[in-house]
């Protein structure tokens, strides 16, 4: 039994095993992200897991989309091989004198990628079944695709490999054949020693066809002679890794085709391919000056970066940033300017204007007036939100848009409510006929994090070179580009617009005013993006007598870009500023000096409340003479409290993260708390004449709540839409009836 424990101990695989561990350890943290992704461990609150478990291509997840993952993992799994074996080529030298060297070492080295690939179609099986509630023979379809991909990667790998295994026994075999007869001749005379000094003692090794063979000696071949073998096939690997370099250039430079937007879960997968061989290339190439060239490389590009040959980052798609001289100063004094009081006057008499042309298309003296507010939540929000209008103009009779005056939030939720406008305009228009289709439900529904990750990946690491215009203002494409023109493609395009194109619709209130807001990085102040200058919301609204005038805390867009075209801002653009995710969108730069940045608004405000009640403030001496109610319509992505999903660290390391992770996993309750106040004074000073109504998204189950992510399964499409008849939405929707009549 011993005899055996050794032999296995000792086998090639094992020893590989344990030098994989003990040796380049950065090498193993690509394969620790892909079992924690597949597992659900890794970004599990934006869906990542459903990019390798069910994988969209061409808006379908289907055998060929599976297909391109396979072959995407069978290329990582060989760069993992290739990579390997270069950096452990002197542990592993009698290889050198076999035939078909790699393909041995391959064989060797599968103890890792067999153990994923069984991973893997084990929680594919149980994420379709269960999330994507697919039947049994679409899952082996899938399956099928998958392997069928993933063989074909091998194949044409070892049929490379096999090529240039012929080339170099061709030049090298007599010598290699030479060398092996005067081992025999001399092993018969004397003992001889073994391989030489190395890390790891192998006693056995696995042939090509998995027969247990014992390794050769080598001593009586020169190192020159070894090592010249083992180049040969090193640079023989690195040609197959420039080949997938070029393969992700070239779906980067095609992207905007559908075909060439080939699933996230490839393009990151071949992206970690590349990585893990470009460590083994360096490895080869510089040895000890690998680290003092990298240092050299990125003093290089950070260079480039600071004197902008060079600019990654993103731009708001339609903005003028080529007039450099005439960019506003993001200074004190400059955005004190903004708030003058003859400024906050002016913009006051245009809302006034807007307010009674509102009021002159109701059929009443006093009407109720409807501010609808959505909540941040990916797209679990935007779906939720539209559901719920849909739902809310389908009992009122269609009287929803007509009573709203104000749509404000965040993030996903206003994805859905902007594009829930636009189709009640498109009905205005005559160009469709009902709001309550089940279609726009499922267009807002679909995916867009599958283009995210695949364009950041394909575009935005390995080749931004692409531009594009809109009105003469050249930009580059990256992942936001991809974003806007998923989400436009998913829309059928009715949402390629520019803000001036609603400002005439919005001042007539033909459709309800948006306000899309965003965080200003640099100090935390709201961008509030609108068609019209609002300067009365860039600071609150106070009495200035018993009070001190507080600087502003928020900038209006219109009016301080007002030199830099503000209004020929695509609506996508800011739609996807109020939506930028920390590093799943770019953040979007600014043409201010200094440059500023914005990013997602529910980092400010992630249920729109505070600039809603800023507005009802500054204008209820109006609202108070001219409605009978204002009645805040809140859509949240969450629950009230949010008692079941409550902070609990479980390991000792939480403990230790605890501090840093305390605000990001209350922040959203925190913004509950205060804002219930503002909303509580305000309420005072209202009295009967305001009221609020609050739609929550309640999942069934607790622990099934939707992904924050811009990505939703089946079953969470499902939920989302079960939602709308839990008992406190029901009675939500009770209310507004009674409110409308």
């Amino acid at each position: 039994m011993k005899k055996y424990l050794v032999g296995f101990l000792y086998s090639l695989p094992v020893q590989l095993l344990l030098l994989h561990f003990r040796r380049y350890h950065i090498l193993l943290i690509f394969w620790y992200i892909l079992f924690a992704t597949v597992s659900g461990n890794f970004l599990e609150p934006y869906g990542a897991n459903s990019l390798y478990l069910a994988p969209e291509y061409l808006t379908q997840v289907s055998a060929l989309s599976t297909m391109l993952v396979g072959f995407a993992i069978g290329i990582f799994i060989m760069s993992w091989n290739i990579t390997t074996f270069i950096l452990h080529t002197k542990q592993i030298r009698f290889l050198a004198t076999t035939e078909q060297p790699f393909l041995k070492f391959c064989v060797n080295n599968a103890v890792i990628p067999v153990t994923f690939l069984v991973f893997y179609f084990f929680n594919a099986i149980s994420y379709d079944a269960n999330e994507e509630l697919l039947d049994v023979w679409e899952i082996l379809a899938l399956i099928g695709g998958f392997l069928g991909g993933f063989i074909l990667a091998l194949i044409i790998s070892f049929a490379y490999f096999f090529g240039a295994d012929i080339n170099i026994y061709k030049r090298f075999g007599t010598h290699i054949i030479a060398a092996n007869r005067r081992y025999e001749k001399a092993a018969k005379t004397k003992t001889l020693t073994g391989n030489g000094k190395t890390d790891i003692r192998v006693d056995w090794f696995l042939s090509a066809k998995f027969g247990l063979r014992k390794p050769r000696n080598v001593q009586h071949y020169s190192e020159e002679f070894l090592d010249t073998i083992f180049k040969r096939h090193h640079f023989a690997a690195v040609i197959a890794i420039l080949i997938s370099f070029i393969f992700l250039l070239t779906v980067g430079f095609f992207s905007d085709n559908k075909i060439f937007q080939v699933p996230a879960a490839a393009s990151i997968t071949v992206f970690f391919a590349i990585l893990i061989a470009v460590a083994g290339a360096v490895s080869l190439f510089l040895r000890s000056w690998s680290m003092p060239v990298i240092l050299i490389i990125y003093v290089l590009l950070n260079w480039m970066y600071q004197q902008n040959i060079i600019d990654p980052r993103n731009k708001a798609y339609g903005l003028n940033y080529d007039n450099k001289n005439e960019r506003p100063s993001y200074s004190r004094d400059s955005i004190l300017q903004l708030v003058a009081p003859e400024n906050l006057e002016k913009d006051k008499q245009v809302f006034l204007t807007m307010l009674n042309n509102w009021k002159r298309k109701q059929n009443a003296d006093k009407p109720v007036m409807f501010i609808i507010n959505t909540s941040g939540g990916g797209t679990r929000s935007a779906t939720f939100t539209l559901n719920v209008l849909q739902r809310l103009d389908s009992v009122t009779g269609g009287q929803l848009m007509p009573h709203t005056f104000l749509i404000n939030g965040a993030s996903g939720g206003m994805l859905g409510a902007t594009y829930f406008r636009e189709l009640y305009w498109e009905k205005l228009k005559g160009n469709i006929k009902s709001l309550d289709s089940n279609a726009y439900s499922k267009n807002i529904a679909r995916d867009l994090l599958n283009p995210l990750f695949s364009s950041f990946i394909s575009r935005d690491l390995v080749g931004p070179v692409r531009k594009f215009e809109v009105n003469d203002y050249t930009y580059t494409r990256d992942r936001g580009y991809a974003f806007e023109q998923k989400l436009n493609d998913n829309t059928k395009g009715i949402l390629d617009k520019k803000l001036i194109d609603y400002k005439q619709a919005e001042e007539d209130a033909t459709i309800p005013v948006a306000f899309f807001n965003s965080m200003i990085t640099r100090d935390a102040r709201e961008l509030v993006i609108s068609t019209h200058p609002a300067r009365f919301l860039m600071q609150p609204f106070n009495d200035s007598v018993n009070a001190p005038l507080l600087d502003p805390d928020a900038i209006d867009y219109t009016s301080f870009f007002y030199r830099q075209n503000p209004l020929n801002l695509r609506i996508l653009s800011a739609m996807r500023m109020n939506a930028t995710f920390p590093y799943v969108l770019p953040n979007v730069i600014l043409p201010t000096d200094p440059v500023v940045d914005v990013m997602d608004a529910g980092l400010r405000d992630n249920f729109g409340q505070q600039t809603s009640l800023r507005f009802i403030n500054y204008f209820k001496d109006w609202l108070k003479q001219n409605t009978s109610k204002v009645v805040l319509i809140q859509i949240r992505d969450r629950q009230l409290g949010d008692w079941e999903r409550p902070y609990e660290p479980t390991s000792m390391l939480s403990f230790v993260t605890k501090p840093f992770l305390l605000l990001q996993n209350n922040w959203y309750r925190l913004q509950d708390y205060y804002q219930a106040d503002q909303l509580n004074y305000l309420s005072q000073a209202f009295g009967q004449q305001f009221q609020k109504v609050s739609f929550q998204y309640d999942p069934l189950a607790i622990n099934s709540t939707a992904a924050l992510s811009f990505h939703l399964t089946a079953t969470e499409k499902i939920d989302l839409e079960a939602a709308m008849e839990s008992k406190s939405n029901q009675s939500s929707f009770q209310e507004i009836i009674e409110l409308i009549k």
